[in-house]
This record gives structure tokens, sequence and C-alpha cells, in this order.
């Protein structure tokens, strides 16, 4: 009978006695591994408890590490005196590689612990799928699996340490340097609304950005309006053979509206046929050849929707990602925050708000691209006379404040005027026209709070025939 073969997890105990050994000849090594390599990236037990011991007292300054001074701090060690103590520790020393680059090293001890790692998640899903109980369906436990995948991804990084001035300078120099190719103005993304990327620069590499309203005023349609635009203009700068794009792809998280409803207003923007004949097909011949045209014209945009609902926010971000890699986006939009969930048990709604906020921004930071996320106000702001928001007005806002680089609130007085119309035969009657007539299609973006600059009340034209905001045309 032929000998079944077996496998085993990855690891390297040669490796690791290597980059223990070569700390020991020249303790700086350890400085130059400490951002990449952690205990608990060594496979052996025992390797485990000496790199330990060795950052512990690198970290207090309490001894230079040699093969006396580690065997003095470990000598109660039930493992270290099982291998013969001094003996082990200064054979370490005596067989690191004469010009080892430690760094090396450490990268390889760093993949195969995230190795194992996988290897126990996937023996965790295996086990999960067979013994679920009954009230825990397939897709919690697909939400669990995502969530210890995102957890390793996340575990799995490892920063560059602390950089010098020069490099952040130069770094700072980059940004300018974009601004110029793009007109001198937008370092960021442009919205196309000239305001708002001027007050912005254009939306920010890891900005995270909160556009909230209350219903009706339209931060749905701005959100997609702004997608639209970001999209178009990247795809236009790379057909023009443009050095630096002024905008990107983008993936928009839909949670409340489908995809074609969605792709549906922008068709109705662009072609300036109305919503309501194109979910009832009532068109004119001359309107269905330009809405042929036009769906065939933004076929190509690099706009990606995403409409999943209940979708939760390890989702978001492991989709993200994923994005990332196969599509290079630029910029994550979220409608809206509200309908998110957290992936642990938070005690309150509240908490679970604060969880997906910070979520959000590590989101943008780590893939360095604007992620916007839309909000809910609280009904306080139906009951004040003066119905612009505020900063409190944000629903459950705490850590949603908090953590935003950029607040912007979407208000139509138009909107509440409507509702408002006083007895045709009062004398109030004539200034409630007057009102309507200059709110008529005008919408305000207050940008509350802005990390990086000045704050503004900016308007815009609101069309609510073909739900398009455009920049607002005076006559000066």
């Amino acid at each position: 009978m032929e000998q079944e073969a077996y496998r085993h997890v990855p690891y390297d105990v040669e490796v690791e006695q290597a980059l223990l050994g070569a700390i020991l000849v020249d303790n700086q090594a350890l400085e130059r591994v400490s951002t990449l390599l952690k205990a608990e990236h060594f496979y052996d037990p025992l390797h485990t408890r000496i790199y330990e011991t060795m950052t512990a007292a690198v970290e207090r300054g309490s001894f230079v590490l040699t093969p006396l001074t580690l065997h003095a701090a470990m000598k109660a060690d039930p493992g270290l005196i099982e291998v013969g103590g001094t003996a082990y520790l200064a054979g370490l020393a005596q067989a690191a590689p004469a010009m080892p680059n430690v760094r090396d090293l450490a990268k390889i001890l760093h993949d195969l612990a995230v190795r194992r790692s996988l290897i126990r998640i996937g023996e965790d899903i295996v086990n999960s799928a067979y013994e679920a109980p009954a009230d825990k369906g397939p897709q919690a436990q697909i939400e669990e699996a995502e969530k210890a995948l995102y957890n390793i991804s996340e575990s799995a990084k490892y920063g560059q340490g602390p950089i010098d001035f020069a490099e952040s300078l130069r770094r700072t120099v980059e940004l300018a340097e974009k601004a110029q190719a793009r007109g001198g103005r937008i370092s960021g993304l442009v919205t196309g609304f000239s305001d708002i990327d001027s007050l912005l620069g254009g939306l920010q590499p890891s900005d995270l950005i909160i556009l909230a309203g209350r219903p009706g005023m339209g931060k749905t349609s701005l959100a997609t309006n702004m997608a639209f635009n970001i999209a178009r203009a990247y795809a236009q700068d790379i057909e023009a053979g443009a050095e630096v794009p002024r905008g990107a792809p983008v993936l928009f998280f839909s949670l409340e509206m489908a995809a074609q409803q969605l792709s549906g207003r922008i068709l109705s923007e662009q072609t300036e046929i109305e919503m309501w004949k194109i979910r009832n097909g009532r068109f004119a011949e001359t309107e269905w050849e330009k809405f042929v045209l036009s769906m065939q014209d933004l076929s190509s945009l690099p706009l990606y929707i995403d409409d999943t609902g209940g979708i939760s926010i390890a989702q978001i971000a492991a989709r993200a990602r994923r994005m990332k890699r196969e599509k290079n986006i630029g910029c994550v939009i979220i409608d809206h925050l509200q309908i998110v969930s957290s992936s642990g048990r938070p005690e309150n709604r509240v908490q679970e708000l604060t969880e997906i906020s910070k979520s959000l921004k590590v989101l943008a930071k780590d893939l360095d691209v604007p992620v916007m996320a839309l909000s809910q106000l609280s009904r306080s702001v139906d009951s004040r006379d003066d119905k612009r928001p505020v900063l409190s007005d944000l629903r459950e806002s705490g850590s949603i404040e908090q953590d935003a680089d950029v607040v912007m609130f979407v208000y139509r007085e138009e909107y509440y005027l409507k509702s408002r119309e006083p007895d045709p035969s009062s004398a109030d009657h004539a200034k409630w026209l007057e009102k309507c007539e200059r709110a008529h299609r005008r919408a305000e973006v207050l940008v509350e709070k802005h990390r990086h600059g000045a704050t503004n009340k900016i308007d815009l034209y609101f069309d609510d025939r073909f739900t398009r905001f455009s920049n607002l045309v005076t006559d000066n």
C-alpha cells in the first residue's frame, strides 16, 4: 500500500535561527526588522520568546544583546534549558550569515506566518460550514470569513516606520506638481463643480468626506453627479494622453437603490430625458435615438456600481480593496452610511456607527483614495425655522463628525417652501411667491468642516427633471 503523503504547515526554522543569530551579532538589525516582524510571526515557540525578550530589552535599553545577557534574562525558560541554554544561543550567533540581509529574512518569516494564518482560516471555514448551528446562516458565515481575511490583510501590512522631513517635503511637492499639471488649482479629483473643487482642491486622497442632508435634498443625485464627473474626467484625460488625469475610476456602493435606477439617473441627466419617460419607455423617436447613442457613449466609463443590500463594513472594505487591485479605483462612494452594518455586535447604534466611520477613514488612508459617505440627518432640522443643517444635526453624529475630513450638507429651500404655502388670500402669499421664485432650482452645499482649509457656502443649480446639479451661472 502506497504511503499517504502528508503536507506540513509552512515554516522555516533555519531562517528563524539565522535572523535571531544576526540580531545577536548586530543589535541594530532588530531596528531594521521591527516594523515588519512581530514575535507571533515565528513558528518555533522558543524563538517567539527569544524575539520577545530581545525586543523588550532593546525597548528598555536594559542591556546589550549577547548570548550571555540573553541567557541571563531567559535562564528559567524550560524550552531554552531543554536545547542547551547558553550553548544554543552561542550557536545561533556563530551560525549567523556573514553578511545577512535581515529585511529579506524577516520578509520570508512574515510571509510564512501569513500563509499559516490563511490555512487556519480555511480550516475554520470548513469546520464552520459542517458544524454551523441552525440559527447561523451561510451569509453570517461568509461575513465572518471576510472579516477574518480582512483582519489578516490588515495585520499582514507592515509600515515603513518614520520618514524624515525631507521625504515628507518631497511628497508635498509631488502634490503641488499634480495641481500644477491640472491647471494650477486642483490636486485632488475634480467633482465637476468648480466652486467645490476650488474650495477643497478636489477630493483629496485618504480623506473621508461626509455628504449629508434630509430626505429630498438631493444627496444621492449630487453624489451620482460627482461620481459620473470623476469617471468621465478620467476617461477623457486617458484618451487625450494626459500625464496626470483629473479623475479616476469610481466604485459606488448603492445600498438603497438598484444599479439600473442609478444608471437611469445618469442617463436622464446626460440625455435630458425625464426619468418618468425612461421608466415607462415613453420616448419620442428623436429621444430614443439620443437615448441609445448616449448609452453607447457612456458604457465605457470606469464607474462600478455595487447595489448589494445589507452589506457590512467588512464587505465594503474587502470589495474596495479587490477593486483597487483589479480596476485601480481612485474614489469610493457609499450611499448611505446608516444602512451599512458593522462587523461585530455593538452595544448600540451610536457605537456601531462609530465603528463604521472609523473603518471608512482607515479604508481611505489605506487605499489612499477619497471615500465619500452619504449620511442622513436627525429630524431636529425640520423643527427649526432656519432649516439649514449644522454639524450637530448629523444623526448619531459623535464619531462621524470627528472622523471626517470634510463635512458637506445639501440644502434646498424650495423643497420646504413648497410644503408651506400660505393662504392665497393672505398678505404673506406674495412674499411666499417671491421666495419660491428666488429659490427655484437653487441648491446650497454647506461645507461646515474642512480639515485642510476654509469652509463656505456654495450655490448650485438643481434641475429636478433630470436629477442634475450643475454650476450656477449668475448674471454679472
